[in-house]
């Protein structure tokens, strides 16, 4: 009897080990098949933007000065060049113009693409706030595919759907996973006299402000942010007015096409832009963000905040520069808000010299709250900053902060630029937290330690192989501070490598 017991154990035991080992070569098989199709969509992607590149030498110079571009907004593409069949001259251009009506180049549907693939390696995302596996290492891919129907001049109805996916993440969380949904759905109306241009879009889009400080399109993540919003817009030569109100976008992954907006958030505004100069602009815009369930360290409830932001950018004898400052009032509950930002990008150009060495400066301070106890909120509120502002490593919020980063940049070649950075931060109270991206408190940070938060190190790679497909490199080293590291805050280090295709 003990013999059969022992025996009945063995090999429940060995079924056992079979069992576990089948399922880790299950799971090992899965992880390679995942890690196949990554590999197989890029080798696509190079092999198909190779084709597309030495097509477009075949071309003269003529010809590829009046071929349309493709623009970071693919809404704004205009193809009805194509019409000509001798400007067909790309592989697939017999999809980019699609005629509807023969009689008339400017009805037309074009079809578009956008890929994207990352890996990604991330020790101590968010100064270690957020779970991860030592030396976690993932992929995460975003493609995209859009449907342009322009049904003359003036009238468009443009469609984008999208599948996004994260592999062997850690922790999952809605800006890295929306598979197949749809991302835009608007249609657009432009109608052109001698006086200006009048547009306007109506339905899902995506918008951006400036250098994407505060309103952006966010590329830096995987899922990008979106509007459910009624925008219209008046441009001269010299002046561009805007007005819009919207629901930003709230995205989930639970089945397809489950993305809502809805009433609990709401952004609205008005805005004006002036060329000065063909290289001097300037602009000015008032908005309203409203929040019904905010939560800062002070303050929660119904966040009613207005917004007066000023910017001014150009380029004169080698100096560049991009300044900002923005202003918040209003109310969180039953507090007040009363805070504000300053951001400038400045930088000089060695155009004479090879590789055309710019040396950068970029400062940023944003308020914190200085008293918990006063009725009144300081804390800056970012709205929909872009992610890669500061560095793709996400390490810093754009709240309580002075930011100091001297740089230089280089180009060896037309296609290839480097950076190289060195990040200071400083909270501008130590009253209130430090802020990880977008804007969430690093616990145990709040009324503690010293003003001093840590710095970074940054190096990034951008390479365009062609007019199709990009690629980028970017490592960065964060040192905590005293303060971070007293809250449980390592040092942490970040690696990206990215692959952009757009068709």
């Amino acid at each position: 009897m003990v013999f059969v017991r022992t025996a009945l154990w063995s090999r429940l035991a060995l079924w056992n080990a079979a069992s576990k080992s089948s399922r880790r070569r299950q799971r090992g098989r899965a992880r390679f098949t995942s890690y196949a199709k990554q590999v197989a969509l890029s080798a696509a992607v190079l092999a198909l933007s190779q084709v597309a590149h030495k097509s477009a030498f075949a071309n003269d110079d003529a010809t590829a000065a009046e071929r349309p571009s493709m623009k970071t907004d693919r809404a704004r593409e205009d193809w009805s060049a194509l019409a000509d069949p001798k400007m067909r001259t790309q592989p697939l251009d017999r999809l980019k113009y699609i005629p509807l009506f023969p009689s008339n180049p400017d009805s037309y549907i074009s079809l578009g693409l956008n890929l994207r693939d990352i890996f990604e390696v991330s020790d101590a995302p968010a100064f270690g706030t957020v779970p991860a596996n030592p030396r976690d290492s993932y992929w995460l891919q975003r493609a995209q595919f859009h449907v342009d129907v322009h049904l003359n001049e003036n009238w468009q109805l443009f469609t984008q759907f999208e599948d996004v996916r994260a592999f062997d993440k850690t922790v999952v969380g809605p800006n890295d996973v929306n598979r197949f949904d749809l991302r835009l759905a608007f249609i657009g109306y432009t109608q052109e006299t001698d006086a200006g241009t009048f547009r306007a879009r109506v339905g899902r889009q995506d918008f951006a402000f400036d250098l994407e400080r505060f309103v952006s399109v966010r590329d830096g993540p995987n899922v990008r942010q979106s509007f459910d919003a009624v925008w219209a817009g008046w441009e001269t030569d010299a002046w561009r007015f805007y007005g819009l109100v919207s629901q930003p976008v709230q995205y989930r992954d639970d089945d397809p096409f489950d993305d809502r907006s809805s009433g609990d958030v709401l952004f609205s505004g008005v805005r004006v832009e002036r060329q000065l100069s063909p290289t001097i602009e300037a602009s000015a815009y008032y908005a309203l963000y409203q929040r019904k369930d905010a939560t800062f360290l002070a303050a929660s409830g119904e966040e009613d905040r207005h917004i007066l932001n000023i910017r001014s950018a150009g380029k004169y004898a080698g100096f560049d520069w991009d300044a900002e400052a923005m202003g918040q009032v209003g109310k969180v509950g039953s507090a007040d808000i009363l805070a504000w930002a300053v951001g400038a990008r400045t930088g000089y150009t060695f155009e004479d010299v090879n590789w055309s060495p710019r040396i950068g400066l970029q400062f940023d301070v944003a308020s914190g709250d200085g008293d918990a106890g006063d009725g009144t909120v300081g804390t800056f509120n970012p709205l929909f900053p872009n992610g890669f502002y500061f560095s793709l490593g996400g390490h810093t919020g754009y709240a309580n902060l002075i930011h100091l980063k001297p740089s230089i940049t280089v180009q060896p070649t037309e296609d290839l630029t480097l950076l190289a950075g060195v990040g200071l931060l400083w909270r501008q109270t130590t009253d209130d937290a430090v802020y990880t991206m977008p804007s969430v408190p690093v616990a145990g940070t709040a009324a503690s330690g010293t003003p001093w938060t840590g710095s970074y190190a940054q190096l990034r790679a951008d390479y365009r192989l062609n007019q199709n497909l990009t690629g980028s490199v970017e490592a960065v080293h964060y040192q905590v501070g005293s303060t971070l590291r007293d809250a449980g805050g390592p040092d942490s280090n970040y690696f990206r490598a990215e692959l952009k295709f757009a068709w």
